[in-house]
């Protein structure tokens, strides 16, 4: 991983590429549209259960950030012949919906988006089940698409992130849980979406193996990125901003960056706290592990590493020439570590 210390020239590049979200959405709005409306089409089952959490999760108020990166990948490279990009917008939609119904079921999460989850409207048995519905119907439309270029990567990356989720699940309360084993597991489970949506991009448009290469890279890192800041806002973020509680994390004995790195620097008696507290998942003692990884520089430290992420981002985009698109695109790096939500 780059040295997080070492990137103030690559965060006062970042800060030179900033657009307001609202602004890189609206390049592609007819497409969102169209995509929304196709993600609504697709969510019918004649199971009405199934019809009810689908449609809560998906209308839970999400950004939309996976769909609008496939998009704006796709238009990069050139107009979109037919609706194929928006099918696959609304796949890449569906396979982040499943791992959030997965996920919440794993993490006994009660909250996610400022509402509950819908394990605890209705229950775990039936969020992993039309978690599952909502993979297979991805993998129907994938099949409708019929690209097996498209369709290798998407199976290899709902693997990756099945084994993703296994390897979070083996570091839960485990303090000594190291930086790089960390980073893999956010590569894996999030980064891993991330990178597919703007590599299809490329594939679609038949773009040489550099273009698709760098796209895959532009996309990973800037995954990884934004789960870093994802992770710093569970120690700083405000409950009406993210989402979520604050201390998650903790009270489910993740040992995420901060913590880790608090643990590194921190005091003996600092440590002792937050192993205990990984160890037994204690999200009671959130006040005191904030305090902690506040005075420990954590962190920073950690929205240091996310901008070394998205300057990787930034530089995986200089294969591609520029357009509004690629602005965009490098717009959502800055989003990604500026953003408190």
């Amino acid at each position: 991983m780059p040295d997080p210390q070492a990137n103030d020239s690559a965060s006062g590049a970042i800060r030179g590429r900033e657009m307001d979200f609202s602004s890189i959405r609206e390049l592609v709005h007819e497409d969102m549209r169209a995509t929304d409306a196709l993600i609504e089409e697709q969510l019918h089952s004649d199971v009405v259960l199934v019809n009810r959490i689908s449609s809560y999760i998906v209308h839970s108020g999400g950004k939309r950030l996976r769909p609008l990166l496939v998009l704006l990948a796709t238009h990069l490279f050139g107009n979109n012949n037919g609706r194929d990009h928006i099918a696959l917008a609304a796949i890449i939609e569906f396979i982040h919906t499943a791992t959030l119904l997965h996920d919440d079921v794993v993490d006994a999460s009660d909250l996610r988006r400022g509402q509950e989850t819908a394990n605890t409207v209705w229950g775990n048995n039936a969020s992993v089940l039309v978690g599952d519905f909502l993979y297979s119907r991805a993998f129907q439309m994938m099949v409708q698409v019929g690209d097996m270029r498209i369709m290798e990567i998407f199976a290899d990356t709902t693997n990756v992130i099945a084994e993703g989720e296994v390897m979070q699940l083996l570091n839960c309360n485990e303090p000594d849980t190291t930086e790089e084993q960390y980073l893999d597991v956010i590569r894996a489970k999030t980064a891993k979406l991330f990178e597919a949506a703007t590599q299809i991009g490329a594939v679609l448009h038949r773009r040489p193996r550099e273009e698709e290469q760098a796209m895959a890279a532009f996309g990973l890192h800037l995954g990884t990125a934004y789960q870093l800041i994802d992770d710093a806002l569970d120690y700083r973020g405000a409950i009406g901003e993210i989402g979520k509680n604050i201390g998650d994390d903790l009270a489910e004995g993740k040992p995420t960056l901060p913590l880790i790195y608090a643990m590194r620097v921190g005091t003996e008696s600092q440590v002792a706290i937050i192993r205990e507290a990984i160890r037994e998942g204690q999200g009671d003692k959130i006040q005191r592990i904030i305090e902690t990884v506040e005075s420990t520089g954590a962190i920073a430290y950690t929205a240091a590493a996310a901008r070394a992420e998205a300057d990787l981002a930034l530089q995986a985009l200089n294969v591609v020439p520029p357009s509004s698109y690629r602005d965009a695109l490098a717009g959502l790096a800055t989003f990604s570590v500026n953003r408190t939500y």
